[in-house]
């Protein structure tokens, strides 16, 4: 069976680092607020997409460097190019690159290992995607996140943002943000449920990274099922979804960490979980 050992990967488009069972992705060019390019895209893609053979990282922090989480695209190293696709008529790589993107979004929702969004400062466009694709997000009051597309004269549906970002926010509110471009203060993306919690600047990482820890001390092929459920279940009726959710705790039934659980639980003793 295929392999994939995280803990020794080499990037080369961003920092990469491994703190026990939690790896962390780094966008690191601070002194550009950490934008996308084509080759960051691409990178990201094929190291999410090869999480999936990955035994030895149960959880994932994604954060920017410097105090910037990410500002999207670079302007002159993808979008500059891209107008010159679109002013010699290049449709085919208009629309590789945006299926590029989309498939990042799709690889990081495939994987099966949680993943939390560490978000200081700017995090606009393809960074706000970012987020929005992770499991988790943990902020700080001076996070400004906003979907930019409309303002370079873009849809609003762009990675997935009409599909992902109306199930966290509401469609109401995805609406707006999505139509008019504007910020999304810390503040309501907390109360509208983008955020999970809001810290401090100095802590936003380290507490992402506790709540990954403490992620990776359960049960991983657990929290590997439900978070393919919480994916699937999108296109469930209820009916279907109860079945299926009968369907994956039979399948966790059979799991050691569930006798685990009870032999702990019988001898008054916190499980200690190997996520077999």
């Amino acid at each position: 069976m295929r392999q994939f050992n995280a803990s020794a990967y080499k990037a080369e488009h961003f920092k990469w680092e491994v703190q026990g069972k939690v790896g962390i992705v780094t966008l690191n060019r601070p002194e550009r607020k950490n934008p996308l390019t084509f080759e960051s895209y691409s990178e990201l893609r094929d190291f999410f997409r090869d999480l999936v053979y990955a035994k030895d990282v149960k959880t994932i922090v994604v954060t920017g460097a410097g105090g910037k989480f990410c500002s999207g695209g670079d302007v002159h190293e993808i979008i500059g190019p891209l107008v010159k696709m679109q002013e010699t008529g290049d449709t085919n790589g208009l629309l590789t690159f945006t299926r590029m993107t989309g498939d990042l979004v799709k690889a990081m929702r495939a994987c099966p290992q949680p993943i939390i969004a560490a978000v200081d400062g700017i995090c606009a466009g393809a960074g706000a995607i970012l987020a929005m694709a992770s499991d988790m997000r943990v902020a700080t009051a001076r996070s400004k996140t906003a979907f930019l597309f409309v303002r370079v004269g873009l849809a609003g549906a762009d990675m997935g943002a009409c599909a992902i970002l109306p199930r966290i926010i509401g469609q109401g509110r995805a609406s707006e943000l999505l139509y008019t471009g504007r910020v999304m203060t810390a503040d309501e993306g907390e109360r509208w449920g983008f955020f999970n919690k809001i810290v401090e600047p100095d802590a936003v990482v380290s507490d992402a990274v506790a709540l990954a820890t403490e992620l990776a001390a359960g049960p991983t092929f657990a929290h590997a099922m439900t978070r393919m459920c919480l994916h699937q279940e999108w296109h469930m009726t209820v009916d279907q979804a109860i079945e299926a959710e009968a369907q994956a705790q039979a399948i966790c039934m059979q799991t050691r960490d569930y006798g685990r659980a009870y032999r702990a639980f019988a001898a008054k003793q916190k499980p200690v979980f190997e996520g077999d």
